[in-house]
């Protein structure tokens, strides 16, 4: 008799019941994405660490759930956040020409971008227009940098894949300016074996916000649970704290966002 009524059973709907079953499960599954950029992430033993992966971590726990953060190059998990519907990527530069295309938590950390060179080279850059002149200029692949600079007419970029591989390259003499920041810059040197003072900034780009990047397709309200969590930190003194650990000496930022730069715009 059971057989009989299970081969009348539509397997239809068998397929109905597994994906509405299935289906809640995936919309909230998130693959939660950075790149080697310390002290902001990096990878330690198979594992993401740094400012960054620490408060995703904890924003997470506060809403009861975990995804372990992975490491990859910047310009692939870049590509997966404008491509997949469940990427959430940090530290993402929040500049006016990125804000349609993604949902956005923060800010995370201030941060001031310059052309840098190798200290006791004798070089000046007091415009622009200096640096458009260079012979070359090292930028990380698909940067907030990369992509401003470009859009600005400069031609002598010379994109790599990794920030480590940039400050490698000018430390060797292979070109005489890169674009880094004041944050990553002295963990930067002392990675690839210089000292955190070998290179100097010449001329500041600008000033910017670093924030954790979703997928357009990502809910509103799972970006706002994101944001409310991250607020009340904020209140409550546990970023304070963890901003302290990683950047002793920096003031974070607060609640209140700046807003999105635009292409050329430098304080």
């Amino acid at each position: 008799m059971m057989d009989k009524i299970w081969r009348r059973f539509p397997l239809t709907c068998l397929c109905a019941a597994a994906l509405l079953c299935a289906g809640p499960a995936r919309a909230t599954d998130l693959q939660v994405l950075t790149e080697e950029n310390p002290p902001i992430s990096f990878s330690e033993n198979g594992k993401a660490g740094g400012l960054g992966t620490e408060l995703v971590n904890k924003i997470q726990q506060r809403l009861k759930n975990h995804f372990a953060p992975q490491v990859l190059p910047w310009a692939r998990a870049y590509g997966m956040l404008q491509q997949e519907p469940n990427v959430v990527l940090f530290a993402t530069m929040r500049t006016a020409e990125r804000e349609p295309q993604f949902k956005w938590v923060g800010p995370i950390a201030t941060v001031k971008t310059s052309f840098y060179a190798r200290r006791g080279d004798g070089r000046h850059l007091a415009s622009l227009a200096e640096a458009k002149a260079a012979s070359d200029i090292l930028v990380p692949r698909e940067y907030y940098s990369h992509q401003m600079l470009a859009q600005l007419g400069f031609s002598n970029l010379q994109p790599v894949t990794r920030p480590d591989i940039m400050v490698r390259m000018l430390m060797a003499g292979r070109s005489a300016l890169m674009v880094g920041d004041n944050l990553t810059m002295g963990p930067l040197l002392l990675s690839v074996g210089a000292k955190p003072g070998d290179a100097e900034p010449l001329y500041t780009l600008m000033e910017s916000q670093y924030y954790i990047a979703f997928s357009r397709q990502l809910p509103d309200a799972l970006v706002q649970q994101w944001q409310s969590s991250l607020d009340d930190m904020k209140r409550d003194g546990s970023f304070a704290a963890l901003y302290a650990k990683w950047l002793p000496g920096e003031a974070p930022p607060g609640i209140r966002p700046n807003p999105p730069l635009a292409a050329g715009a430098a304080k």
